[in-house]
């Protein structure tokens, strides 16, 4: 069993900096214009002469009410006629794509994110999937990991079977906060009654695993009330759980200007927040997966992370990182063998380019060989808090210490702090230095000084 986390506030101090959350190395900031549909259609060539098992992510960007913290790609409307021409799209993109595969490749996990998945009507729901099935070859027999993302305050007991019936079998409920006052911060009014109530369908209708997203950092929260959340969340018995820390950018995401920064809780307070809610979750038995997530210790992440086999894609934390990502709708990001690739974020944009019976492809990046060597440093380290150098010189053909000679100045102050554990064959990411793994990360980082760090949030 993987040691508990230490919490050390001195080393918090020193070493909570701005980096990326690595669900992908080159991260998204390196993708630009000169990748295009037809490296996607080499890409998805490869796939099909290695028969690759697939994973689908599919974007719905539709929400019906703003939440004044939301980062993400969407469209707030109360039309819920505008999901039609979308869907139209939609299903074009995922025969465009699917033709170039093989029916042999298996789709061992599928993911509905967004906006909100429920904002579509279920004959839309089941439009799609039908669509889905058609062209993937989705698995019927519940082996396949299935999830949605779900808001509370769009599902019911009929959502949640009709769900089910579909192929569903994992959901993700976002919860955030359940204090009254930080609610009406961020106009996202969500009662404990409407999320227990999808929880209790989702285990009558034997759902797999169940996700609860919170957030902490947000307006009005303080140490106490936000521990009063986790505690009725931990009696919910969730099989995992995301704690975010909200990163307040409001020069780029315009509904965060709606937020009163002097309503935000200070940095000193946000540790207090962070910290108290480690002691809770670890204190009911939740383990500390990495980055912001924990899961029960029969969580298929938790023992996926025992057993070295855990791997991370821009779906997050996950067991099928073997599989080829690819991603469907608005703003999607694709990830096939060395190939990364983005759809337009502009949904007029991509709606209009398939409406032209063209993939949406508006950039990305191909992965040179040291990408490639990094990316397995950074998924190890990010994964399983250590790394074998051994492992990496046999992959790669090279001398760790050699390739890598001008970053042992950093590596070695990080083992003087206690951060890790470092010597001639391995890294060990030490307890009070798991909280901290992406700032390890970010020594492997060959493009962090090329960008903006103020593009990412900072690490606790």
């Amino acid at each position: 069993m993987l040691d508990a986390i230490r919490w050390d506030t001195d080393l918090i101090r020193r070493y909570d900096l701005a980096g990326p959350r690595y669900t992908s190395y080159p991260t998204a900031a390196q993708f630009d214009g000169q990748v295009g549909t037809f490296d996607l259609f080499h890409a998805l060539c490869d796939s099909r002469k290695a028969l690759r098992p697939l994973s689908l992510y599919v974007h719905v960007p539709f929400c019906a009410n703003i939440c004044y913290y939301c980062a993400c790609n969407k469209v707030i409307t109360k039309d819920r006629g505008r999901a039609q021409p979308y869907l139209q799209r939609l299903e074009q993109e995922i025969q465009l794509i699917a033709c170039h595969l093989d029916p042999a490749q298996k789709v061992e996990q599928l993911h509905f994110g967004g906006g909100t998945p429920t904002f579509l009507s279920h004959d839309e729901l089941r439009q799609l999937m039908a669509q889905l099935r058609k062209s993937f070859n989705l698995l019927d027999d519940d082996s396949g990991d299935y999830g949605i993302e779900i808001d509370p305050r769009e599902a019911d007991w009929s959502t949640m079977g009709l769900l089910r019936e579909l192929g569903f079998n994992r959901v993700s409920i976002g919860l955030q906060d359940l204090d009254p006052a930080v609610q009406r911060a961020v106009n996202r009014l969500q009662s404990l009654e409407q999320t227990r109530a999808v929880i209790d369908a989702a285990r009558t209708l034997q759902f797999r695993s169940i996700n609860i997203d919170l957030i902490y950092g947000l307006p009005r929260q303080t140490p106490e009330n936000f521990a009063r959340t986790v505690d009725e969340v931990i009696n919910l018995q969730p099989d995992r759980l995301s704690v975010f820390n909200y990163a307040h950018l409001p020069e780029r995401f315009m509904p965060q200007r709606r937020i009163n920064s002097d309503e935000l809780p200070t940095p000193a307070q946000k540790l207090e927040i962070l910290q108290g809610t480690i002691e809770q979750l670890t204190k009911a038995g939740y383990r500390y997966i990495g980055m912001d997530h924990f899961a029960l210790p029969d969580d298929e992440l938790a023992i996926a992370q025992e057993e070295s086999t855990l791997q991370r894609n821009f779906q997050g934390y996950t067991t099928h990182g073997h599989c080829d990502l690819i991603g469907l709708g608005v703003s999607a990001i694709s990830q096939i063998g060395d190939l990364y690739c983005q759809n337009s974020s502009d949904l007029n944009q991509y709606q209009n380019t398939l409406a032209s019976a063209q993939l949406a492809t508006s950039r990305g990046l191909l992965c040179n060989a040291d990408d490639r060597l990094r990316r397995a440093v950074i998924q190890q380290l990010i994964c399983t808090f250590s790394l074998e150098f051994a492992a990496i010189e046999h992959a790669f053909n090279i001398d760790f210490q050699g390739y890598f000679g001008e970053l042992w100045p950093q590596l070695q102050g990080m083992a003087d702090d206690g951060l890790i554990e470092l010597d001639n064959e391995r890294i060990t990411v030490l307890p009070a230095g798991r909280l901290l793994v992406r700032s390890v990360c970010m020594v492997f980082d060959a493009y962090l000084e090329q960008h903006n760090r103020q593009r990412f949030s900072r690490v606790i």
